[in-house]
């Protein structure tokens, strides 16, 4: 029997396909370069990179399922990106900004919320692999970008008041030890994936979605303030659901 010839070329990718990854990678580079930023003094900056690694975060994922190019070194990659730009580098930001000051206990509390970060991803992971996480309305616990946002919180409070130091080292450090705790907690945060929008509201959404990248671009750190201020009321709101569903369950 004669064998049937191979495919030329069967193994081979379309360049396209590499684009999810290229993203993560380029994510990589963006959390490298806050770090950077970080240990030149330039903090400002520093935390423009973990803005921009988050942008990117939201497209590799989205780009993957669009071209159909969801694999399993891409999913390695984005939860070993996520643990960089979202865990390390926003506790090392933090620790040359202020914590360095109290010493050991600051870098304790570094620690903290990179091991939660590892903590909460490894969880993710799994619970994905099982097929009971990463659906629905609700994460479990705050995920890793909002929580290095809110970690850094206390800068981004500091460059809207000529980056004068408002919160003492320590303070900071109980502070980035709690949000730690907070996204490897079982609370339920809300999913924004799972948002849907009617085509009479559309046009009002996008126009909505442009006037925030706007004042991002022209007012960033008081935006990046209301941003997160509107996130922990989101909190709130879910715990508040929650506790009501028990009731009625009960």
């Amino acid at each position: 029997m004669a064998r049937r010839p191979r495919e030329e070329g069967s193994r081979d990718l379309p360049l396209a396909k590499l684009l999810p990854n290229l993203v993560t990678l380029i994510a990589v580079c963006a959390g490298m370069t806050g770090i950077r930023f970080a240990f030149q003094g330039e903090y400002e900056w520093a935390v423009r990179m973990i803005l921009v690694a988050g942008v990117l975060d939201g497209l590799d994922g989205r780009l993957a399922r669009l071209m159909r190019s969801q694999t399993l070194i891409g999913a390695e990659l984005d939860s070993l990106s996520d643990f960089l730009n979202f865990g390390v580098a926003p506790a090392l930001i933090l620790y040359f900004w202020s914590l360095y000051e109290i010493g050991g206990v600051g870098w304790m509390a570094c620690l903290a919320f990179a091991l939660c970060c590892v903590l909460r991803l490894a969880r993710f992971n799994a619970r994905s692999k099982e097929g009971t996480g990463g659906a629905g309305d609700y994460f479990t616990g705050i995920p890793s970008p909002a929580g290095a946002i809110l970690a850094l919180m206390p800068m981004v409070l500091s460059f809207n008041f000529g980056n004068e130091v408002l919160f003492p080292a320590t303070m900071s450090a109980i502070y980035v030890v709690l949000v730690g705790l907070l996204m490897i907690s079982q609370m339920p945060t809300y999913s924004f994936k799972n948002i849907r929008v009617s085509r009479n509201n559309a046009p009002f959404v996008m126009l909505g979605v442009v006037l925030l990248g706007s004042a991002v671009l022209i007012y960033p750190w008081a935006t990046m303030v209301a941003l997160a201020a509107a996130y922990v009321v989101s909190i709130a709101i879910a715990q508040v659901q929650r506790l009501g569903k028990k009731r009625k369950e009960g």
